[in-house]
């Protein structure tokens, strides 16, 4: 069973895909966040590597072929902060500058832990990069000597809580403008929480796109200058 497995090529295609699909029907049939169709199909698919003893590197090989498709996914998310450069035109001044402190207050928020706990520098800039998208993310970490492997977890983490708590949070802040939510959720949760703003509407989805892009820039910058404070 073991040696089938290891020659079937879109085994991880296969996999990812079906255990992506459970997650689906469990998040329709339920209707509870936590059952986050991500979430779910990362426990599914941990669990079935275990049971079977696959190696990692055989599903992930197979695995690979949907990374190919992350990056002409990512572009389509310029399609509704098209059809919304309006209103971006409109308020530029307050996506700035609601990114820019979802941005700064994410780092402020890692330094103050980092001191709190105790943590030696490559612990400390491994989380700085915990809010951008996994691309920019690792590089990030990369270069500041960090555990890329490590920021990888974090960064998938972040998003699948923000992707599942985002709602209630709104709503726990009295945050009802499309905008706002949008900015939100994309500073702090990347792409995996604008899945969750795209489900809110256009707009909030559009901006929360917007702000993947502006905050991975800003995030390269400014993990630079917070890795000179511990």
């Amino acid at each position: 069973m073991k040696d089938l497995l290891q020659n079937s090529v879109f085994l991880g295609v296969l996999l990812s895909i079906g255990a992506y699909a459970i997650g689906m029907l469990l998040k329709r049939k339920t209707g509870w966040s936590i059952l986050n169709p991500l979430l779910v199909s990362i426990v599914l698919i941990i669990a079935f590597l275990l049971v079977t003893g696959l190696p990692y590197q055989t599903y992930s090989e197979g695995a690979d072929i949907i990374s190919y498709m992350l990056t002409p996914a990512t572009i389509c998310l310029a399609v509704p902060l098209y059809q919304q450069v309006e209103l971006l035109k409109k308020n530029y001044k307050a996506v700035l500058a609601g990114i820019l402190s979802g941005v700064i207050s994410s780092m402020i928020t890692i330094l103050i832990l980092a001191l709190l706990f105790g943590f030696d520098h490559a612990s400390y800039v491994t989380f700085l990069p915990k809010s951008i998208t996994t691309a920019i993310g690792m590089g990030v970490s990369q270069e500041l000597g960090g555990y890329v492997s490590v920021t990888v977890v974090v960064i998938v983490l972040t998003g699948v809580i923000g992707n599942v708590i985002a709602d209630r949070v709104l709503e726990f802040l009295h945050i009802e403008e499309p905008i706002a939510k949008g900015v939100a959720i994309g500073s702090a949760s990347h792409a995996i929480g604008t899945a969750r703003a795209m489900e809110m509407g256009q707009v909030e989805g559009a901006m929360s796109g917007l702000s993947i892009v502006v905050s991975g820039i800003m995030t390269v910058l400014g993990a630079t200058v917070f890795s000179w404070f511990l």
